[in-house]
C-alpha cells in the first residue's frame, strides 16, 4: 500500500504530525491570530514598515522629552541667525548640531522641533479619526447586515447619501464656519477645537466603507451554522451581533483600520495646506509645506524635511496594511 507523502508546510499550520498525532509538533495547534503572526514574521516588507511604525509612535509619544532634551520649543524664533533677506544663515537652510533641520525663512523658528510636533499632531487627528469612523462603520454596518429589511434600506440610503457629498467642497464651508459661531473674527481659535473640527469632518465622511465592508461581511455570515445555532439558543441582539459575528469581523476591520490611517494623514495635511485646518501657530506638515513652497528655489531643505517625513510616515502605513491583509488572508501566497 503507498504512503502520501507529508506536507511539512502543513504540519506547521496545523501542528500536528503525521497520521494527525501532535505529540511530535513543538506546539499544539494555533490559533488564528497566532497564524496571521507567524505570516507577518515572514514577511520582511510587513516587519520593516512596522518598526517604521513604532519608531513615529515613540517620537510622538515623546514630544515632550524631547523638546526638554533639545531645549527649543516650536514656538521660538532665532532672529539672529537670520540675515538681512530672512533666509537662514549657514549651509542647507541653517543646519547646525543647535539646529538639526535648520530654520524657518523668515521667522527664524527651528523646523526639527515643529516637525516632531506636527508628527504627534497628525498621527492623533488621523488615529482618533481612523477609530471613531471604525466604531460608526461597524456598529451601522453590523446592525444593518444582520436585521436587514428597513434598517438596512435606510443605513444604505444615509451611506448612498454621504457618498454623494463632496467632502472637499463641505470641508472648505464647514471648518471656518464652525469656528466663526463658536470663536470672533478677531479670536485665536484654540488647537484643541481645530483638531476636534477635523476628526468631526473625516468622521462625518469615512465610516461608509467601513460600514459596506462590514455589511457585506456579516450578510454572508448570518447563515451560518453557529449563527442560527446561538439565534435557536434564544440569544439576544447584543449577544449575537457583538459575542457571535463581531469576532469574525476582526481581520477586515483592522485591514479597514491600517490603511484609513494614512488617508486621513494625508487629508489632514491638505486640509492645512489650503487653509481650512490648522492655523499656522499649530506644527503640522500641511502648514510647514505650505510655508515652505516660497523657498523652494533658495531654501530647499525647508520644503524636503516635512516632505520626506510625511512621505515615509504614509508610505510605512501603506506597506504594513498590505502585510497586514497578506497575513490575515488564509489563502495568501505569502
Amino acid at each position: 500500500m503507498s504512503v502520501s507523502p507529508v506536507d511539512p508546510a502543513a504540519l506547521a499550520e496545523t501542528g500536528t504530525g503525521p497520521g494527525g498525532d501532535r505529540s511530535g509538533a513543538g506546539f499544539v495547534g494555533r490559533s488564528p491570530g497566532q497564524l496571521a503572526w507567524a505570516r507577518l514574521r515572514r514577511d520582511r516588507t510587513g516587519l520593516v514598515s512596522g518598526a517604521m511604525l513604532v519608531f513615529f509612535v515613540l517620537v510622538a509619544l515623546a514630544v515632550p522629552l524631547i523638546e526638554w532634551a533639545y531645549g527649543v520649543g516650536p514656538r521660538e524664533q532665532f532672529q539672529s541667525r537670520l540675515d538681512g533677506f530672512g533666509m537662514p544663515l549657514g549651509y542647507a537652510g541653517g543646519v547646525t548640531g543647535e539646529h538639526w533641520f535648520g530654520l524657518e525663512p523668515g521667522l527664524g523658528r527651528d523646523i526639527f522641533i515643529r516637525l516632531v510636533h506636527g508628527l504627534r499632531t497628525s498621527l492623533f487627528i488621523a488615529v482618533a479619526a481612523a477609530v471613531t469612523t471604525a466604531v460608526i462603520g461597524v456598529v451601522l454596518g453590523t446592525v444593518a447586515g444582520y436585521l436587514g429589511g428597513w434598517v438596512d434600506a435606510v443605513v444604505n440610503w444615509v451611506t448612498d447619501l454621504t457618498l454623494a457629498m463632496p467632502f472637499l467642497i463641505i470641508a472648505l464651508a464647514l471648518t471656518p464656519t464652525l469656528a466663526l459661531r463658536f470663536y470672533g473674527q478677531r479670536d485665536e481659535v484654540p488647537a484643541a477645537f481645530q483638531i476636534g473640527v477635523l476628526i468631526a469632518v473625516f468622521a462625518l465622511f469615512g465610516w461608509t466603507s467601513t460600514a459596506r465592508l462590514v455589511r457585506g461581511q456579516v450578510i454572508a455570515l448570518r447563515e451560518r451554522e453557529f449563527v442560527e445555532a446561538a439565534r435557536a439558543s434564544g440569544a439576544g441582539l447584543g449577544h449575537m451581533l457583538f459575542r457571535q459575528l463581531l469576532p469574525n469581523l476582526w481581520a477586515p476591520i483592522l485591514v479597514s483600520f491600517s490603511l484609513a490611517v494614512p488617508a486621513y494623514v494625508t487629508g489632514e495635511a491638505a486640509l492645512s495646506f489650503i487653509g481650512v485646518g490648522l492655523t499656522d501657530a499649530t506644527p503640522s506638515f500641511g502648514r510647514m509645506i505650505y510655508r515652505s513652497l516660497d523657498y523652494l528655489q533658495t531654501d530647499p531643505a525647508y520644503v524636503f524635511f516635512p516632505g520626506v517625513t510625511i512621505f515615509a510616515l504614509v508610505f510605512a502605513f501603506n506597506l504594513f496594511g498590505d502585510a497586514l491583509r497578506d497575513a490575515l488572508d488564509p489563502k495568501s501566497s505569502r
